[in-house]
């Protein structure tokens, strides 16, 4: 029996493994010189000015929030075609959320409706303080567009590019936050690369990114400027805010070092990949991702979209005889608001058309560095039976999914 083929896989090599043992046998595990060297490297290769490393990309959406200045009585919004970290960030500061609907070429939050809800909430005073706009699959979202709405109707914009690191927007690296505050990216395993777990939120500003150290390590600070009366000793610190333990470690960081030195390999690989798909899946019953001129996908997902009206199949049939398969196939997402959670806020599917459409079609395949062509096709072969067969087989074993991140 062949093995199964995931949708996403880490790319560990031996060079990653010697830069975790050289920071076992050094002298500092956490707390030491090699999260800001991966600091660094991060904001050099995406053109901004600082860079803080968190255990989490969700812990960086958070800290970023509270940087500026989210809080109870304020509103979030953001696409609900994300995961759900998108959205929790701003319950975890006590502020409400709301979704944009989604462009139906691009998946991501849509200019258009947001400017639409934007002139709405105007007129009844609920304008949103902050919006997340995530770049889904790896695409950039029309900062440009986004931007000028922040500007005119007074928001802070968070790029959530948990899936975009390596991307380019309008020719410039994603990350950059041109048309942002902050940027965040996600080092979870099945991201273009990988600290384990991890993130990091990149921005433009110093007392943003002062706000979001001091918030990653308990609040606390050891900077005489900060504090409220002239330092005890030399041993002397003090809180000054209510933070987190969110400190990413030296070993997180050392493999996020010596995975940036393969970041454009990757992508690259990504992109042949997708290329490739692009034409063996052109006369399949399925949509191939679109992409917009103006960017440069990360790719970290490829995600289809099953014309389900010219197969006679649904959406899950497919789904599981491609798992039966031993293809992993994903759904990168649920709607956050069709989640019980979110539901009880009384969030209606009817007001996201875009988005449960895209929903009741969309299906991520295996995309990542490492995948061979003979995979990729035996992928397309599996496509293939499933969507030109005239019967579905019911009794077929349906494969749980071995991770929910995306």
């Amino acid at each position: 029996m062949q093995a199964s083929i995931p949708y996403g896989r880490q790319d560990i090599t031996q060079s990653d493994i010697d830069a975790v043992v050289e920071v076992l046998r050094s002298d500092y595990l956490t707390q030491g010189p090699v999260v800001p060297k991966f600091e660094q490297a991060v904001a050099q290769f995406c053109g901004a000015e600082h860079a803080v490393a968190v255990n989490s990309a969700t812990s960086a959406l958070h800290i970023a929030c509270l940087a500026l200045g989210l809080g109870p009585g304020d509103m979030l919004w953001t696409s609900p075609i994300t995961f759900v970290a998108s959205a929790n960030c701003g319950l975890y500061c006590g502020a409400t959320v709301d979704f944009v609907d989604i462009d139906p070429r691009t998946y991501n939050l849509c200019p258009i409706a947001l400017e639409s809800k934007l002139q709405s909430a105007e007129k009844i005073g609920r304008l949103p303080k902050v919006l997340v706009a995530v770049h889904l699959c790896g695409q950039p979202c029309d900062m440009q567009a986004i931007h000028v709405l922040a500007k005119r109707y007074r928001f802070k914009v968070i790029e959530d590019a948990s899936h975009a690191i390596g991307g380019r927007y309008q020719g410039q690296p994603i990350g950059n936050c041109r048309y942002s505050d902050i940027t965040v990216f996600s080092f979870h395993p099945v991201k273009i690369i990988t600290t384990a777990e991890g993130g990091m939120a990149v921005t433009n500003n110093a007392h943003l990114a002062e706000q979001m150290v001091l918030l990653r390590s308990h609040g606390i600070t050891r900077d005489p400027a900060r504090m409220t009366h002239e330092p005890d000793g030399p041993w002397y610190y003090q809180q000054i805010a209510l933070g987190f333990n969110y400190r990413m470690t030296e070993l997180q960081a050392a493999l996020g070092v010596s995975q940036m030195d393969r970041l454009h390999t990757y992508v690259e690989r990504r992109h042949a990949l997708a290329k490739r798909y692009d034409a063996l899946l052109a006369e399949l019953p399925v949509t191939t991702p679109w992409q917009h001129p103006d960017s440069y996908s990360g790719l970290h997902l490829y995600v289809i979209r099953l014309q389900l009206d010219n197969t006679g199949l649904s959406h899950a049939s497919v789904f599981k005889a491609l798992r039966a398969q031993g293809i992993e196939v994903n759904l990168h997402y649920i709607p956050v608001y069709a989640h019980p959670y979110y539901e009880k806020m009384g969030f209606r599917a009817e007001d996201f058309p875009q988005a449960q459409r895209y929903y009741a079609e969309a299906m991520s395949l295996p995309m990542f560095a490492t995948l061979s062509e003979d995979q990729q096709d035996r992928v397309i072969g599996a496509i293939r039976q499933v969507c030109t067969s005239p019967v579905y087989d019911a009794s077929i074993t349906f494969v749980e999914p071995t991770s929910i991140k995306g």
